[in-house]
């Protein structure tokens, strides 16, 4: 197999992502070809011995790619939904692979939503919330700091959050789980923490919290060890929308706790106390 003919077929392996990420942001079948089209013509033109994970950059070049279409399109406002958004025209004839996508996770409610934010917005927000694409890795499609994608994901989600009834109820129970991770935190219940964090739950920190002494875990065991008998300064509130909780000194936001949750337990717990984060993120009260 020459070297031309194995790029072709690790590209085709990812295909299928490339063409739900790229539909996910546009909101259009044919874009979307063309924006896979276009990863394929920068692949087959670029270095991939020099490539480490195939996947992650195919992943950032078609995001590049969507976001300098969305950016276009941007441009032309006085071109019609429609014309970029088959799903949302009238009298379109149903596509089954574009039903399949919508069924999976943007049903026509949240492709509205979607069209009314900005292409940062959309990027930031289809990438890590439906992806679950690392900030450090959005920032640099969109020439900001990892901070300043987190915001915007933020507002984004913050957006969505008004349509789909279904991120009502996992919002509850967000806080319903955060709320007991708290308090057995506070009361150094083991089990009682292994009981709401998923076997494989993440622990990242942002730099600024590791400055602080705290650590980057992985697995129930070390963060439940990590946590036992802590976080007594820990309240809740809403983080950007979301039940989260927030540690504060001399009444000024220190750290902000963000939480993923899925099928019912925390699969990831992040601390942030970059300075531009606390500065932009929004925080409300929350009764437990």
């Amino acid at each position: 197999m020459s070297e031309h003919d194995w790029l072709a077929a690790r590209f085709e392996e990812n295909r299928d992502h490339l063409r739900a990420v790229a539909y996910r942001i546009l909101g259009s079948a044919p874009e979307a070809e063309d924006a896979v089209q276009e990863t394929w013509i920068r692949l087959s033109r670029s270095d991939a011995g020099e490539i480490e994970n195939l996947g992650g950059w195919l992943t950032t070049v078609v995001g590049r790619i969507c976001l300098d279409m969305l950016r276009l399109r941007r441009g032309h406002p006085e071109q019609p939904v429609g014309d970029h958004s088959p799903v949302l025209a009238d009298g379109a004839v149903p596509d089954p692979e574009i039903e399949a996508v919508q069924a999976d996770s943007v049903g026509l409610a949240l492709l509205v939503v979607l069209e009314t934010l900005t292409p940062a917005e959309r990027l930031a927000f289809v990438l890590h919330d439906m992806f679950a694409v690392p900030f450090e890795e959005i920032a640099p499609i969109l020439g900001k700091s990892p901070a300043a994608a987190r915001q915007l994901a933020s507002r984004a989600r913050r957006r969505v959050q008004g349509t789909p009834e279904p991120l009502e109820a996992d919002a509850n129970r967000q806080k319903e789980l955060v709320t007991a991770f708290l308090a057995a935190s506070r009361g150094g219940d083991f089990e009682a923490l292994l009981a709401v964090l998923d076997p494989n739950v993440e622990l990242h920190a942002d730099e600024a919290v590791l400055a602080r002494g705290a650590s980057r875990l992985r697995g129930a065991a070390a963060v439940a060890e990590s946590f036992s008998g802590r976080a007594a300064g820990a309240r809740l509130m809403l983080v950007d929308g979301l039940p989260g909780a927030v540690w504060s000194l001399h009444g000024e936001p220190q750290v902000v706790f963000n939480f993923t949750i899925a099928d019912g337990r925390i699969t990831a717990i992040e601390l942030l106390g970059d300075p531009e984060y606390l500065e932009g993120v929004e925080l409300a009260p929350m009764q437990a």
